[in-house]
């Protein structure tokens, strides 16, 4: 054999490690996404109930602000009626001093 076809056998053997090597980390890496452990099942059920709780809390806050507000606008109004209803008070005749 020459000289250049040893090379380039050695050169062809190192580029086929290589991509081995790499195909193998690769399949490695993509196996482990897929598979998820037992303990990250029971966990991802565990946030979903907790955010049913979130989205529950949530949804109360937002009623009893609503409640609030209505009551607000309620107080308001008899304020603005009663003030329409209310006599000016009478003047005064006092002078003070400057």
């Amino acid at each position: 054999m020459t000289q250049e076809l040893v090379e380039e056998l050695m050169v062809f053997a190192g580029l086929m490690a290589t991509l081995g090597s790499l195909t193998k980390i690769i399949l490695s890496i993509v196996n482990r996404r897929r598979a998820l452990p037992d303990g990250a099942k029971e966990t991802l059920s565990e946030i979903a109930q907790r955010l049913g709780r979130l989205e529950q809390a949530v949804d109360a806050t937002a009623i009893e602000v609503e409640r609030i507000s209505e009551a607000q606008r309620f107080t308001t109004k008899l304020l603005v009626e009663k003030g329409h209803q209310a006599q000016e008070p009478p003047k005064s005749k006092a002078v003070t001093p400057h």
